[in-house]
């Protein structure tokens, strides 16, 4: 079938645009999981709120510690919106020319958006577990990727997928969004056939991320404060409190010790701080990546044009 380099220009400037955002906003990002990862009877609880997290760095005088994991997840972040783009991008082209249709509907955009999700979700979430476990470790005690993927059994890498698979709906509903506002606001010659990069502006661009993103995480957030609850870091007690902590990290058992200590409340413990950062990470993501599709789209055709020349000249020698 070959390389479909359409697909492979939406992938590669969404996994920049990824990775540009993830750091920018990974101190955010850190105090946001600790601040979510902990389950505690209210008098008990160690932060009340997520500047808590960051007084408690620069406190301890482990402000660089706010970036512990950060390799991980930039990893884990540019695998996994590569493989997402490229999956989306793909079959939402395949699906257009296998329908015949020229717009794609809500239903076959969201299937499409959570395949592509599930997909990266299962070759992804050892990378995922590692960096929400390095990221809730006590600050200055984070250790490193391979420690971290073998310190337990080979199915803890993958703790918290039954709520990555369910959590796709995040990114597709996020996605279906922005592409529905996006198609309201461009206007394109639907009579030109050549293969153009069509942009927003960047400012356009932003305002959409961040509406899509809001709605989709309002309504995923229950599964998302649980998944960090899974995933979080055992604190350096004894071996057997480890074990017994490890028994309770089910989605059944996570559920209940929310609903008895925090009350209904607690499954959307941290909303506002999840919003804050997904909303300016996805933004920031989908801003860097209508920017940069253009110059990207341009790369790869001048490396297609590369390769069909210099297969044309091996085949005449």
């Amino acid at each position: 079938m070959g390389v479909d380099f359409e697909s492979l220009s939406e992938a590669t400037s969404g996994a920049i645009g990824s990775l540009l955002s993830t750091t920018i906003l990974y101190p955010l990002d850190t105090c946001k999981t600790k601040y979510q990862a902990e389950a505690r009877d209210r008098g008990q609880q160690k932060y009340r709120n997520l500047t808590d997290v960051l007084w408690e760095a620069i406190s301890t005088r482990q402000v660089l510690s706010l970036y512990q994991g950060l390799g991980t997840k930039n990893l884990q972040s540019f695998i996994s919106q590569f493989i997402y783009f490229y999956g989306y991008s793909y079959f939402k082209r395949l699906y257009l020319e296998r329908s015949g249709s020229k717009k794609i509907g809500t239903k076959a955009n969201l299937f499409i958006a959570a395949a592509a999700g599930a997909c990266t979700a299962v070759i992804t979430q050892p990378l995922d577990t590692a960096s929400s476990r390095m990221q809730t470790s006590a600050f200055g005690k984070s250790k490193g990727l391979w420690e971290t993927l073998t310190e337990g059994s080979y199915s803890d890498a993958f703790d918290g997928l039954g709520i990555s698979l369910l959590l796709t709906s995040n990114p597709a509903i996020q996605y279906t969004v922005f592409d529905q506002l996006k198609l309201r606001l461009l206007k394109t010659n639907q009579n030109n056939t050549e293969k153009t990069a069509v942009t927003l502006s960047a400012f356009t661009a932003f305002v959409l991320g961040a509406l899509s993103k809001s709605i989709a995480t309002v309504l995923t957030y229950p599964a998302i404060r649980c998944k960090v609850v899974i995933q979080a870091a055992d604190s350096d007690d004894d071996e057997a409190k480890k074990a017994q902590r490890k028994s309770r990290k089910t989605l059944s058992a996570v559920i209940h010790a929310i609903w008895k200590k925090e009350g209904i409340l607690g499954f959307f413990k941290g909303l506002h701080a999840q919003i804050l950062k997904t909303v300016l990470s996805s933004a920031f993501l989908l801003m860097i990546k209508e920017k940069i599709t253009a110059t990207t789209w341009v790369l790869i055709l001048a490396i297609r044009r590369y390769l069909f020349l210099t297969r044309g000249k091996l085949k005449s020698a």
